[in-house]
Parts: structure tokens; C-alpha cells; sequence
């Protein structure tokens, strides 16, 4: 085994493609402008506004975004951007905020004009055949959120639209390869927003859309070869779409080095242990080691009913599996068996933003694999998926000829049904929820809801209890919340309007059908301000 010393992943920058940075202002939508530009096939990445201009440079970007956020650039303590930026021959877009601190720092005129623009808006394009607005209408909706606005665009910049509270809402440099637009092009309430942003990036930034699903396969085999060598791995397999397409593609680079290590920890949902060694190992012909860890898992969360120290038991617990495992593995092997070095998690990148790691904003929880990792960890990680949504994760797993049931399952969480009981976790807790779970998914299943959600999670509320009418009788039982969304990529997401009658049957069964559970609610909040899962 290797020495228990902490192991980095490499460094992401010696391994980005070819990106297009997005500097985060604190807007609620620097995580869609990414996607926007992933979209038009231009690989990008997130940035806080806190980073030095010479590490953004030193990244050697194609092209920079400069998003929104909540302050106001006269501000004390607002976020600016030096003038460096705009000088070192790298395209830049400023959207909103960033609009305003780029004119800003370049000798433009933002003015205090009492005159505020949120929502839809008429947006007049002066000139048409400018590099942002080529083909689009001169009268066309888009979306503002600003008080202060542009009153003079900086020496040299062609005022290219204006709204009726806005004399200049888009200003363009082609000399400079510098643009700004005051409305938010990201949303689909712009009309006509991606194709300014496409713009952008293929006249104003001359990049080409080259960055496709089975470039990020071919760039993720090569840089996994290359960091594993003649080693060995283990993936932790948890049956969902994360793991599944991380273990296939690191299997694709380096075949019978890796070994998948399916971790039967107690925590599932019904009839998924099963299915994870029937169904990923017919697709793919892996390696699988099953271990059943159910009592080690319940016996560490015993009496444990704070979320986050959960994720973090449950995280610690997985890796000190995959520890022995990997001892086992090596001695199946023989004497002369290469070390098992490396630990393949399926990271996404709204796992990264989330655990504090993509903005420098705040830790809104702890992921299972990036802020539940304990710090003795023994392995080096692979982790290809990183920098991908989602949906992207989804097409990498068509792309590697994955079948639709793995590529296309619900997201479930790592931890699982483990931060689905609001309390303590119980064996019995635990096969209450998973029956409920069951009955929700067999019911919208059969409904052809599937796609239509993002996903549903079934909550157990273990510490609430309610007063109920069962056989005519008063009962105390527990509530089961249901928990139906949607959403692109789970950075934002809305509550999912069912059918009420589908609803009101998952209820009856419930009810019916699950011992000490004798209320279904259902929960109707979006993201933000909630998370999807309740712990």
C-alpha cells in the first residue's frame, strides 16, 4: 500500500484544454454563462473575481467573460478590475456588472441615473453588422438587472445599442477585442443571447467550436494513461450515472488496471445493489468487488444526526473500504502485483462550485468527494469528470456506448439515503424510506415521468412526528416528503409540477403501504433558495 500521506490530484492547469474564463462577480448566473459557452462548443471555466489578473493570465486564456453581480461598481467595497486586463491582447466580454467595471477601468462614465432596468426590456441595435449583434433584429427583448448604467463608453468603443434607460447598453472594440453588453445574454429571456455570445467567442474572440463530447473522451484517455502509468486503481462504483461514466472511461484508458469496488454500504435504495452488479458489469465486463460494509457504516453514524459530520463519516468510511480493498486486491494479485495507487471518483464540476471550490463564494455543502475526503487519504485521485455538468456527463456516457439505463438514471447522491433521513440513521429508518423511495419511483415510472424530473428525492423527517387517522385509529407516525425537480444541472433548479393524480396515488400507497409513515407532503421550493437535497 502506499504511505498514508494526503496525495493532490494534478494540477488542473497543467491540463485544462483551451478555455475561456469566466469571472465570477458574485452573479446569480456566472455558472450559466459557462454553460452558455460549453453550449457553442468552447470549452470554460470559472474564476473569483478575487484572483490576481497575472494568475488569470498565467492560465493563457482564449477569451474572457466578465459576469454580473449584486454590487455597485461606486461601491466601497466592490469588486474592480485592473486596466492590465484589457491590455494584455486577450478578448473580453463584460456582461452587466462586468460591463460596467470594464468601462470603468478603461475611462468610461457609470453613472448613479436613478433610473433602474429589471426584466424584460427593449433592447435597439444601433448597428446591426456589429461583430455581437450580426443577424440579429435591431428590436429585439432581452433581460436587464442594473441600477447605475453607462453613460459614456471609453475612447475608442463604438456604442452599438441603447435601451430607453440606457444610452449605451452595448459598446464594441474590434481593434482592442473588447466587448461589453449591459443585458444578460445567458438567460433565455434574451432572445437572441446565445447567438451574441457565439459571437463573441467565433468573430470577437476567433475561437472555433472544436470542443465536442468525444474530444473530452479522447483528452481524458490520454491524460489518465499518462498520470497512471503501469499502476493500478480502484473506482468507487455507486451504481449512479457519476461513477458509472468515470469507471468506463478510466477502464477505456487503461483496461484491466482498474478494478471497481462496489461499496454495499446500507445506504441504497431498493433493489439498486443488484442492479449495480448485474447491469454495469454486462455493459461494461469491469472488474467488480463487492463489500458489504452495512454494519460498519451504521454503527459510525450511530447517533449522528448533523448533516454535514454525516457526509463527512460517510466519506471517511468509503475511503478506509477502498483502503482495504486495495490491499486485497493486491494480494489477490501475488508478490509481484503493482500497487493500487490511484482512486477514481466521479467529481462533477457543480460538486466543486458547491464545496466552496469553483467561485471562492461560499461552502454550500460538503460534498462526499471533495469536502468529506479525510486528510490521511492514501490515494491519488482520478477524477475525469471534474470540469463537466451534468448533462455533459450524460453525453460522454452515450459517447462511450453506456446503456440508457445508466446514462439516463436520476442523479442519487454518494452519501445516499444517509442525508435523505432528516435525524439519526437507523436500519429500521433506513427500510422505511426505502420502500416509500420505491413506491415514488414505481409510481412515476409508470406514469412515463422519468424524464420529464431531474430527480426525486424521498425525504424521511425521522425526528417529526404527526397526528394521523389509520383504521380508526389515532396514529403518531412519521411524514415522507416528496421532493420532485427540474433542472439542467442541478446548479439551479424548480419544483416539478406533477399530475395531482399522480401524486395523490404515490400518497395513498405510502400511507398504505409503509409502516409509521401516515403523512406524504410535498416540497415546492426552488433552487435557490433551496438546496435539491434537504441534508
Amino acid at each position: 500500500m502506499p504511505s498514508a500521506t494526503p496525495a493532490a490530484a494534478p494540477d488542473d492547469a497543467d491540463r485544462s484544454p483551451d478555455a475561456v474564463l469566466v469571472v465570477d462577480f458574485g452573479a446569480q448566473y456566472a455558472q450559466l454563462i459557462a454553460r452558455r459557452v460549453r453550449e457553442a462548443r468552447v470549452y470554460s471555466e470559472i474564476v473569483p473575481h478575487t484572483m490576481p489578473v497575472s494568475e488569470m493570465l498565467a492560465k493563457n486564456p482564449k477569451a474572457i467573460i466578465l459576469s454580473g453581480g449584486p454590487s455597485s461598481v461606486y461601491a466601497d467595497d466592490a469588486p474592480h478590475v485592473g486596466p492590465e486586463l484589457f491590455e494584455a491582447g486577450v478578448p473580453v466580454l463584460g456582461i452587466c456588472y462586468g460591463f460596467q467595471a470594464m468601462a470603468r477601468a478603461l475611462g468610461g462614465n457609470v453613472a448613479h441615473t436613478g433610473t433602474r432596468e429589471y426584466g424584460g426590456t427593449a433592447l435597439t441595435v444601433s448597428r446591426p453588422g456589429s461583430t455581437l449583434f450580426e443577424g440579429t433584429p435591431a428590436e429585439q427583448a432581452v433581460w436587464m438587472s442594473h441600477g447605475d448604467s453607462v453613460a459614456e463608453a471609453p475612447e475608442g468603443f463604438a456604442v452599438t445599442a441603447s435601451t430607453p434607460g440606457t444610452p449605451v447598453a452595448a459598446f464594441e472594440s474590434d481593434d482592442k477585442k473588447l466587448y461589453g453588453v449591459q443585458h444578460h445574454p445567458e438567460v433565455m429571456h434574451s432572445t437572441h443571447g446565445q447567438l451574441v455570445l457565439e459571437h463573441f467567442l467565433y468573430r470577437g474572440a476567433g475561437l472555433n467550436p472544436d470542443w465536442t463530447m468525444s474530444s473530452v473522451v479522447e483528452e481524458s484517455v490520454a491524460a489518465v494513461r499518462e498520470q497512471v502509468g503501469s499502476k493500478r486503481a480502484i473506482c468507487g462504483l455507486s451504481g449512479g450515472v457519476d461513477s458509472a461514466v468515470a469507471a468506463a472511461l478510466v477502464q477505456r484508458a487503461i483496461g484491466d488496471q482498474l478494478t471497481c469496488v462496489y461499496v454495499d454500504h446500507g445506504l441504497m435504495r431498493k433493489g439498486e445493489s443488484e442492479q449495480v452488479e448485474k447491469d454495469f458489469v454486462a455493459a461494461t465486463g469491469v472488474r467488480l468487488k463487492v463489500v458489504d460494509a452495512e454494519e460498519r457504516f451504521l454503527d459510525a453514524l450511530a447517533g449522528v444526526s448533523d448533516p454535514e459530520q454525516k457526509r463527512k463519516i460517510i466519506g471517511r468510511e468509503f475511503i478506509r473500504v477502498f483502503e482495504q480493498a486495495a490491499s486485497e486486491i493486491v494480494a489477490e494479485a501475488g508478490a509481484a502485483g503493482e500497487a493500487v495507487e490511484f482512486l477514481v471518483q466521479g467529481t462533477l464540476y457543480p460538486d466543486v462550485v458547491e464545496s466552496g471550490g469553483g467561485t471562492g463564494t461560499a461552502n454550500i455543502k460538503s460534498h462526499h468527494n471533495v469536502g468529506g475526503l479525510p486528510k490521511d487519504l492514501q490515494f491519488q485521485l482520478i477524477e475525469p469528470l471534474r470540469r463537466l455538468f451534468k448533462d455533459e456527463v450524460r453525453m460522454v456516457g452515450q459517447e462511450l456506448g453506456l446503456p440508457e439505463e445508466i446514462v439516463q438514471r436520476q442523479p442519487f447522491p454518494g452519501p445516499g439515503l444517509g442525508i435523505r433521513i432528516v435525524g439519526d440513521v437507523t436500519k429500521a429508518r433506513l427500510d422505511l424510506l426505502r420502500e416509500a423511495d420505491a413506491i415514488a419511483r414505481q409510481e412515476l415510472t409508470a406514469a412515463g415521468l422519468d424524464r420529464g424530473i431531474w430527480q426525486c428525492p424521498v425525504v424521511l423527517l425521522a425526528d417529526v412526528r404527526s397526528v394521523g387517522v389509520q383504521g380508526d385509529g389515532r396514529t403518531y407516525g412519521h411524514p415522507i416528503v416528496l421532493r420532485p425537480v427540474s433542472s439542467e444541472d442541478a446548479m439551479t433548479a424548480d419544483w416539478s409540477r406533477l399530475p395531482y393524480d399522480v401524486l395523490a396515488k404515490i400518497s395513498t400507497r405510502i400511507t398504505n403501504e409503509v409502516d409509521e409513515v401516515n403523512r406524504v407532503v410535498l416540497d415546492v421550493t426552488s433552487k435557490p433558495p433551496g438546496t435539491i437535497e434537504w441534508e
